[in-house]
């Protein structure tokens, strides 16, 4: 499959994640068949697809494409020409067992099968390593329609090809595929999530601060930061030396701090040195304090534009 060309995608279950991949793979010129067996979801589907049509034009995504749907109330034949098959139906193992089951018997031998699941790895729902060759995990944000990453996580049977075709798919619909090197309950997404959730209703129960005032810290502070720069970007430019020296600053009470609730935290210097080779490889050491200089101003315009939209006065 190239890239330049339109894909057929198949997408079951038109809840909110569906209907949005819908919006979004139609958008980019794609063939959509949204698979609904809800005669209530089905009939509001429609609605949904164009509310996230919407979303995107907003967020200034629009591909304009013009690609095709089509609604059905089971997966027809039109599956077994599907370049993408993506399932997006309840968070439950035993349901995507048998779904994954359905689709390794009826789909093409060169489609890529994917699941949207939050957290259950591709290795639970296709537990046999030899059939999971076309199969793999591809774990959204929520909305996908405007929050354009998709983390593709394949097992231990996933072949290569099928990997390099989900990246495809994704990248031609506009996202950023982020390819996982091995599976984790969780995925990253809701890993980082789990983190911070996690000390945050710890606070909340030793009474340190109310959940309003922890949401107050995280939409003033750590949200706006972590809008432009990741964790490892953000300690960069927060620190003069960069990676290593806040990593020699801050790391031993991180320490502390992790241990004290009965984490383990090692920043050893050899993961540092990791850390610190991948921040150059994407930011040369020499352009660090124009990046600084860069995301201070971006910062400013960001929460000018978050605080308009909270006054309900966005144009």
């Amino acid at each position: 499959m190239e890239s330049e060309h339109p894909i057929t995608v198949h997408i079951l279950g038109a809840g909110f994640i569906g209907c949005a991949f819908a919006a979004t793979f139609q958008d980019s010129g794609a063939d959509v068949t949204l698979v609904e067996p809800d005669a209530t979801a089905r009939e509001r589907a429609p609605n949904r697809v164009e509310h996230q049509a919407r979303a995107i034009a907003a967020a200034g995504l629009v591909q304009g494409r013009a690609g095709t749907l089509g609604i059905s109330a089971e997966a027809s034949d039109t599956v077994s020409r599907a370049n993408l098959v993506l399932e997006c139906g309840p968070e439950r193992l035993d349901a995507k067992r048998a779904i994954f089951s359905d689709l390794l018997k009826r789909s093409a031998p060169r489609a890529v099968l994917a699941s949207a699941s939050s957290a259950i790895p591709i290795s639970w729902t296709v537990p046999d390593p030899q059939a999971q060759e076309r199969c793999l995990v591809a774990h959204p944000a929520n909305p996908p329609s405007v929050l354009r990453v998709i983390e593709l996580v394949p097992g231990a049977g996933t072949s290569p090809a099928t990997t390099r075709s989900a990246v495809r798919c994704f990248t031609q619909a506009g996202f950023s595929a982020v390819t996982l090197l091995q599976e984790v309950e969780g995925f990253v997404m809701n890993r980082l999530q789990g983190a911070v959730l996690r000390e945050a209703y710890r606070l909340v129960d030793e009474g340190v601060a109310s959940a309003t005032e922890i949401d107050e810290v995280m939409r003033l502070s750590l949200g706006p930061r972590w809008a432009l720069s990741g964790p490892f970007e953000t300690a960069e430019l927060n620190t003069p030396g960069g990676i290593t020296a806040h990593a020699e600053r801050l790391g031993p009470a991180y320490k502390r701090i992790g241990e004290a609730r009965g984490e383990t935290v090692d920043w050893h210097p050899d993961l540092v040195a990791r850390v610190e080779r991948d921040r150059r490889s994407v930011l040369p050491a020499s352009d660090i304090p124009a990046r600084a200089e860069w995301r201070a101003e971006a910062v400013a315009r960001l929460v000018a534009a978050r605080d308009r939209i909270a006054r309900g006065k966005d144009d």
